[in-house]
């Protein structure tokens, strides 16, 4: 019976390892750089690890994820907040995490740089958590952030609302669920700290992150959202560099990276101005054809046609066609 099993579960057990060498390997033909699952995974790790300041990019698209890592950052943000508002829909969990999921697929499929999931509050108690991070490790997603807060999830950087937090002990079951499911060693895990945006003391964001260290997080995320980084400074002179941080500067954008640099941060996430800069140009753009019923003064200001080909990988079509079909 176990003979007969094993040759009746091989074929989804095959689908998901051939998805977890990488999507990039789909795209081996096109004459990308490949890089597998676990290169992901480890290129994420040693980011959070390194000495070094590092850096990722907000994406929200295949093709944002793919723009991202030509410009030539090493890891990307998968935003909660620019996916859902990307489809019109609030970041207050009004996706799904299977919808979610959909786009992330997406963006690991057109790179080769590590993706870190936005994952809000893990879309549940532990169980949905686990299960995301083993749907995430299927589609190549090399780490998730989730944070303390109860779900639905409430964005962070909206003013005069409830931010109630999470139990501690059942936060911290969580990452232990997500840590224990995870089959990548590298696999990451970052726990938000979400005290200083629900209004509690320094004490309460240092109690709450040496609870997620020792329950087994890659990583800490400190959240402000101050106009300064003054909350930012004394957790970690109180830290003491006990485990990477990282943190989101969208609040106090003003603040050079050197800065960050000194205090001991390990990685900086800016996390939504791609978002934020299509919605400025496609504002002016529509309005200006709108005004004037006409494109032609838009078109030197937009990309041609062919480069939207160019990011979609056309020619490597193209040349596949001539292999593939029959010649006319």
């Amino acid at each position: 019976n176990h003979f007969f099993d094993f040759f009746r579960r091989f074929p989804v057990w095959l689908s998901c390892m051939l998805r977890r060498l990488g999507s990039s390997l789909a795209f081996a033909g096109h004459g990308r750089h490949i890089s597998t699952f676990a290169d992901k995974c480890k290129t994420l790790k040693s980011m959070l690890n390194s000495k070094d300041l590092e850096f990722i990019m907000e994406a929200h698209s295949g093709l944002s994820a793919k723009i991202v890592e030509e410009v030539g950052f090493k890891g990307i943000w998968a935003s909660g907040l620019s996916i859902s508002a990307s489809t019109g829909y609030r970041d207050n969990n009004e996706l799904s995490y299977t919808q979610v999921l959909e786009v992330a697929e997406y963006m690991a499929d057109c790179t080769t740089v590590p993706i870190l999931l936005d994952g809000d509050t893990g879309f549940g108690n532990f169980n949905n958590a686990r299960l995301l991070v083993k749907k995430l490790e299927q589609r190549g997603v090399a780490g998730v952030c989730i944070e303390d807060k109860i779900f639905p999830k409430t964005n962070s950087l909206l003013s005069n609302v409830r931010q109630p937090l999470a139990d501690i002990t059942e936060f911290c079951g969580k990452i232990k669920a997500m840590k224990d499911t995870q089959t990548d060693p590298n696999f990451c895990v970052v726990a938000r700290v979400e005290s200083f945006i629900a209004g509690w003391p320094l004490e309460e964001a240092l109690k709450r992150a040496e609870a997620y260290r020792v329950a087994g997080a890659d990583a800490v995320l400190i959240h402000s959202k101050r106009k300064d980084p003054s909350e930012i400074v004394a957790f970690m002179q109180a830290w003491g560099g006990r485990h990477p941080v990282v943190i989101v500067p969208t609040a106090y954008p003003n603040v050079p990276a050197e800065d960050f640099a000194k205090m001991g941060v390990s990685l900086v996430i800016w996390a939504n101005h791609n978002l934020r800069a299509s919605i400025a140009a496609m504002q002016a753009t529509s309005k200006e054809i709108f005004q004037r019923r006409s494109v032609a003064s838009v078109e030197a200001k937009v990309v041609p046609v062919n480069e939207v080909f160019r990011l979609q990988n056309q020619d490597e079509y193209l040349r596949s066609e001539e292999v593939y079909l029959p010649k006319v």
